[in-house]
């Protein structure tokens, strides 16, 4: 598991609960540390001691920390300049390079186009002195990393900020706002050389309205966290972030400001349907050989669009076909190497499979999900060989 966490949020105001502050006059080329590190201690223990007692405590649990040395809005505002970055970079780099649980998310919701020598030193001065840890860049809703920085030899995988909005939402003329065709930034990073891993690194969150601001809209649900995560990891993305309006912002009693209306607090939220299935994506991920994963979309025969899209991978021995409405779909058979096949569909709610049986492994075939056709009555079709070659 890996959790996303911004070390600076805002220079002008870099101080913890406890209220130690990160910085020396708010700049980031000067980190406020004090000799030892004694939590007992308030003149020892400093900001950076906590974030080290963070990191650890994540270590123990098996929990990786991405790590975003300074949000992008700071830079923007000119409150980094290249020499700071260079010297805070070279500062969380020898930090930090001997916890095994680092992956550095450079930038932070950002175009790469904004002031991009600051991107690039701190980009380059983690992978230098710190090669252990795997290196990417968060971009501006609706972009992805490769635009700007696919080439770049401390970029290690791609990733993409698919966003907020619906397909009603995104008017944008630019073709490449995918709205809620999320998948389609997968397609357009896996083309690129060299060939780099990528993953949705912002999807829309549950619990947080259509378009991120408008309170008045609809709250994205479980149903549709699920179709972007599926969506995604079948193009050939490498993984899915997970998000929670109320998590994200630690929404607890007492607190004055609430972000993007918020509707329940944290501690609730964090069981909420979406964030308790995502296990069941990797649950099924593990049940086959990732070393040969491929997309698989033209054993689709006669695929729809939007919502009637069947998202499809494959690898020597099993095939995966994920529909998000439930609707009948007809699958091309004869693709993989085995005289007969065995189908089962996989439920993303629960985990839980219901077995079709053998069928054999020759010309097309229509699959009728479980249920009555509907947004959100969404199953994995799973087909794997059973027998000798063809």
């Amino acid at each position: 598991d890996v959790v996303q966490v911004m070390v600076v949020h805002d220079v002008k105001k870099a101080v913890n609960q406890y209220g130690d502050s990160a910085l020396v006059s708010n700049d980031v080329s000067k980190p406020l540390t004090t000799p030892g590190n004694n939590p007992d201690n308030a003149a020892e223990y400093d900001f950076w001691d906590h974030v080290d007692f963070v990191v650890d405590e994540a270590a123990k649990r098996g929990i990786y920390m991405a790590m975003v040395p300074v949000w992008g809005a700071n830079v923007k505002a000119k409150w980094v300049n290249e020499a700071q970055a260079k010297t805070y970079a070279t500062f969380l780099a020898e930090r930090y390079k001997d916890r095994p649980n680092i992956v550095w998310l450079n930038g932070g919701d950002i175009h790469g186009t904004v002031f991009p020598p600051v991107w690039n030193t701190i980009g380059n001065v983690l992978k230098e002195k710190d090669a252990g840890h795997l290196v990417t860049f968060h971009p501006f809703g609706r972009h992805t990393s490769s635009r700007w920085f696919h080439n770049a030899p401390w970029l290690d995988f791609n990733m993409f900020q698919s966003g907020h909005r619906t397909y009603a939402q995104d008017t944008s003329k630019d073709e490449s706002h995918y709205a809620e065709d999320s998948w389609k930034y997968v397609v357009e990073d896996l083309a690129k050389k060299p060939l780099k891993p990528t993953m949705d690194g912002e999807p829309s969150y549950e619990g947080i309205p259509y378009g991120l601001h408008d309170t008045t809209q609809p709250y994205w649900n479980a149903n549709e966290i699920r179709r972007f995560a599926y969506w995604g990891v079948l193009a050939g993305g490498a993984g899915f972030t997970y998000g929670s309006n109320a998590v994200m912002q630690f929404y607890r009693p007492g607190d004055k400001d609430r972000a993007y209306g918020a509707r329940k607090y944290w501690t609730e939220a964090i069981n909420d349907s979406a964030a308790v299935q995502m296990k069941y994506l990797r649950s099924l991920i593990e049940t086959v050989a990732v070393a040969d994963w491929k997309e698989a979309q033209a054993m689709i025969v006669n695929n729809g669009t939007r919502y009637d899209r069947v998202a499809a991978a494959s690898g020597n021995n099993y095939a995966l076909f994920y529909t998000y409405n439930g609707k009948d779909f007809k699958v091309q058979l004869g693709k993989l190497n085995s005289k007969n096949l065995n189908a089962s569909w996989y439920d993303p709610k629960t985990g839980h499979y219901t077995a079709i049986g053998n069928i054999p492994n020759t010309g097309t075939r229509t699959f009728n999900p479980p249920g009555e056709p509907r947004d959100g009555n969404d199953w994995v079709l799973v087909i794997k060989t059973t027998d000798a070659k063809k």
